[in-house]
């Protein structure tokens, strides 16, 4: 499988939201986009014993599994782990900002230490054999100048045998911003992506960042190679990857309206429900399915309480989609 066709479109890793059944239902939405976990950390996979972190659905392919960490060997054991369990890539976190990940020494403060960086990703390259290993990066930290760092951060991992890269067109501030500020008030600088693409033209270059709808995603890629999106895949899904498929692969469209997507979800709630599950654990990341739509807070106000409730089950779900009209479809 080729999946860098797949990562024309990709949805990004977010922690506490990417988890296997948020990428069941983004699955139902688009047949084609790359869908990649949240963030695992090396030492939990490696050290921890955590190897249920690894679990996701075969529907889910492809999917990628993205790591943190700045041990080289650590990160070749885990690499090897995410391999032999299937996943289609391993990507390497160089962009996240929160104090916690700068404390373990890995995330975006690692763009202060390219040869580290480079170092790890060969590690994990001899480890994923054909399985591609890929990075996720901001365009700078901190007072790092993005025009000098960033074209030699691009050009030490590209000598590192990495061939596709997804650049957060935004710098990580790690004194003074929180996690959330960091996604949002450092200043977009779509123009230099658009220029480091220009100087490694036989990478795959992804941009990410304050990409909000599908129109976008397409200009963007006039001048790159792929585009990740975040929270707008999250909060108004549909909005995103419904019409993915038809318009940036050319392919067929797996579902053709809303309430089809909310039917295709019931065989994965209910075998999340015979496992034991909850469903809220499902459902909390279809709230966003009707937004701006007739009847979306009726859809989102049943849902959100309903699930919580001991017992709740599909009916929940069909009282929630009576909310919703057939014009919201």
């Amino acid at each position: 499988m080729d999946i860098s066709q797949n990562a024309r479109l990709s949805v990004a890793p977010m922690m506490d939201w990417t988890d296997r059944h948020c990428r069941a239902f983004h699955r139902v939405l688009s047949a084609q986009a790359l869908l990649y976990t949240e963030m695992v950390t090396s030492a939990a996979l490696v050290r921890g014993g955590a190897a249920r972190l690894l679990d996701y659905g075969e529907a889910e392919h492809p999917v990628a599994l993205q790591l943190g960490g700045s041990d080289p060997g650590e990160l070749a054991e885990a690499t090897a782990m995410a391999v032999a369990r299937g996943y289609d890539e391993v990507n390497l976190n160089v962009g996240c900002p929160s104090d916690r990940v700068q404390s373990g020494c890995f995330g975006a403060v690692l763009m202060e230490r390219p040869g580290l960086v480079a170092e790890c990703l060969r590690a994990m390259g001899d480890a994923a054999g054909p399985v591609p290993v890929t990075v996720k990066c901001r365009i700078g930290v901190d007072d790092q100048d993005p025009e000098t760092v960033l074209p030699d951060f691009v050009a030490r991992v590209a000598d590192a045998g990495v061939t596709r890269l997804t650049i957060h067109a935004r710098k990580a501030w790690l004194q003074g911003l929180s996690p959330k500020q960091n996604r949002e008030v450092p200043p977009l600088d779509y123009s230099l992506v658009h220029r480091i693409k220009a100087r490694f033209p036989e990478m795959h270059l992804s941009i990410n960042g304050g990409i909000a709808t599908l129109d976008a995603a397409m200009e963007q890629l006039d001048v790159m190679d792929g585009v990740m999106v975040g929270r707008a895949a999250y909060h108004d899904p549909a909005a995103i990857l419904l019409r993915a498929d038809s318009r940036i692969f050319g392919a067929v469209d797996p579902c053709a309206s809303r309430v089809e997507a909310v039917m295709r979800m019931v065989p994965h709630i209910e075998a999340h429900l015979a496992e034991g599950g909850k469903l809220g654990q499902v459902t909390r990341h279809m709230l966003g399915l009707f937004s701006g739509l007739p009847g979306a807070r009726g859809w989102r106000r049943t849902l959100s309480e309903g699930a919580t409730r001991p017992g709740a089950g599909l009916d929940v779900l069909y009282a929630a989609l009576e909310q919703v009209t057939e014009r919201a479809a």
